[in-house]
C-alpha cells in the first residue's frame, strides 16, 4: 500500500528553549504538542493517534498520553530508532491514517541533555549495557565521536575527502543560523575557523560536531479530509523510506549509510528524483553525517560528496542544494541528542514559505527530510520523508 497523498503534515512546532532547567521532560513534550496543535488549528481532543520514541519517559506513549490528557486515542506507536525515529513516525502515521486507524496523529520529541546531563537525552531506562553487541564492543571504549570519526577517516582514505570540504558543511549551517533568533550558535564561521577548532576525534574538529541542547518539537499529521478543513498551507506526504544498517559481523563498509536503502524507496514512492528537490533537511550530528547522506540519497555519486558540499553549495540563495536553513544540529538545536523531528519541521516551514526571508528557498514546492539514528560507525536506522506543497 502506498501512502502517497494519503496524509498531510498540518502542524509543526519547535520549542524555542535551548536550556530548560525549570521544566520537566514531560512538560516539554506537552508544550511542544500544544504548539503543534495551535499551529494546525486543532485541539488535543482531536488527536486519535500518538507517536513517540525513547525520549518519552516512563512507559513512553502510555505515560505521555495520560499526562497530556489524550483520551481519544485509537492508535499508538513508540518505535525507537534513535534520531531517525520521528521521520519513521511520519511514515508510520501516514500508514496508520491510510489504513483507517487514526485521522489526527501527534508526534512529539523532548529532552534535557544540556541541563540534566547525558541521562536527560537517552532512551528510556538505558539498556545499552544489555545489548547483544555490548560484550563485543563496549570493552573497546567506543564513543559517538570516534565512531563517526572512523567513517570520516575511511571516506577520506577511499575518496580523498578533506577536512576543508567537511568544514564547508558547518560554514553553510552557520550562514543559516545567523538568521534564527533561537539558534544555539548564531555566529557565522569560516573554513579556517572550523579547522582551527580543537580536535575531538581525528579527523573531526569541535565545529564538526553538533550542539547539545534541551528542547523538543512536535508534528501533526492528518488525513486529507481533516487537512481540507484546516486553514493552513497543506504539506502532502509523497514518499517515505526506512532501513537499518548494522555491522554485519564486521564485514561492513563505513563509507555509506542506511540512506542508500531508505532514500531510493522514498523517491520511488514519491515518483520524483533527487534533481527535483528544492530543499533538503539532512541529519547533521556531524559534518561527515551530512556528506555521506547526500551521496547515499543520490544528490551526487559516492565519493563526490566532498566536492559537492564545498564552496557554499549548501547555502540558501548561493548553492544548488540549500540545506538545514534553521542552522540544523550543527548550530541551531539538537534536542535530547536526537534531531530528526527538527528536520521535518524546517522542511515544513520551507514548503509553507514560512522560513526566515533571508533563507527561504524561492518556489520551494518539493522537499526532503532525512534522519539517522544510532551511529554511522556501528549500527543505525535511516528514515527518509519526501513532501510537497499542495
Amino acid at each position: 500500500m502506498s501512502i502517497k497523498g494519503k496524509a498531510y503534515v498540518m502542524g509543526a512546532f519547535e520549542h524555542p528553549t535551548r536550556e530548560a532547567p525549570d521544566k520537566s521532560t514531560p512538560q516539554l513534550h506537552a508544550e511542544c504538542a500544544r504548539g503543534a496543535l495551535e499551529d494546525a488549528g486543532l485541539t488535543k481532543d482531536d488527536i486519535d493517534g500518538y507517536f513517540c520514541a525513547g525520549d518519552a519517559p516512563g512507559f513512553g506513549a502510555m505515560s505521555m498520553a495520560d499526562y497530556m490528557g489524550l483520551r481519544n486515542l485509537r492508535h499508538m506507536d513508540s518505535t525507537e530508532t534513535g534520531g531517525s525515529s520521528y521521520l519513521l513516525h511520519v511514515g508510520h502515521a501516514a500508514e496508520a491514517i491510510a489504513a483507517g486507524h487514526c485521522s489526527v496523529a501527534l508526534i512529539t520529541l523532548a529532552g534535557k541533555p544540556l541541563s540534566s546531563g547525558p541521562g536527560g537525552g537517552g532512551p528510556r531506562g538505558g539498556g545499552f549495557a544489555a545489548a547483544p553487541e555490548a560484550a563485543f564492543e563496549m570493552a573497546y571504549g567506543g564513543t559517538t565521536h570516534n565512531q563517526y570519526a572512523m567513517c570520516a577517516t575511511r571516506h577520506m582514505h577511499e575518496f580523498g575527502t578533506t577536512s576543508e570540504q567537511l568544514a564547508w558543511i558547518k560554514v553553510a549551517a552557520s550562514h543559516h543560523a545567523q538568521w534564527n533568533p533561537h539558534a544555539f550558535l548564531k555566529d557565522v564561521v569560516t573554513v579556517e575557523e572550523v579547522l582551527a577548532s580543537p580536535m575531538i576525534a581525528t579527523p573531526l574538529h569541535r565545529m564538526d560536531c553538533c550542539v547539545i541542547t534541551d528542547g523538543g518539537g512536535a508534528l501533526i499529521v492528518t488525513s486529507p479530509e481533516i487537512a481540507k478543513q484546516l486553514k493552513r498551507p497543506k504539506v502532502k506526504i509523497l514518499g517515505v523510506g526506512e532501513a537499518p544498517k548494522g555491522t554485519y559481523g564486521g564485514k561492513v563498509d563505513l563509507t555509506y549509510s542506511g540512506a542508500a536503502w531508505s532514500g531510493p524507496k522514498a523517491f520511488a514512492e514519491a515518483g520524483v528524483r533527487p534533481s527535483d528537490i528544492k530543499y533538503a533537511s539532512i541529519y547533521d550530528s556531524f559534518t561527515i553525517t551530512v556528506l555521506m547522506q547526500i551521496e547515499d540519497l543520490g544528490f551526487c555519486k559516492k565519493g563526490e560528496g566532498g566536492k559537492f558540499v564545498a564552496d557554499g553549495n549548501l547555502i540558501s540563495g548561493v548553492g544548488k542544494l540549500p540545506f538545514n536553513t534553521d542552522g540544523g544540529g550543527l548550530c541551531n538545536n539538537h534536542p535530547t541528542n536526537r534531531g530528526g523531528i527538527t528536520k521535518v519541521i524546517e522542511a515544513v516551514r520551507q514548503l509553507r514559505g514560512e522560513a526566515h526571508p533571508k533563507v527561504q528557498v524561492a518556489n520551494c514546492d518539493l522537499a526532503i527530510a532525512h534522519g539517522t539514528g544510532g551511529s554511522l560507525g556501528t549500527r543505525h536506522g535511516s528514515a527518509t520523508v519526501i513532501m510537497e506543497r499542495e
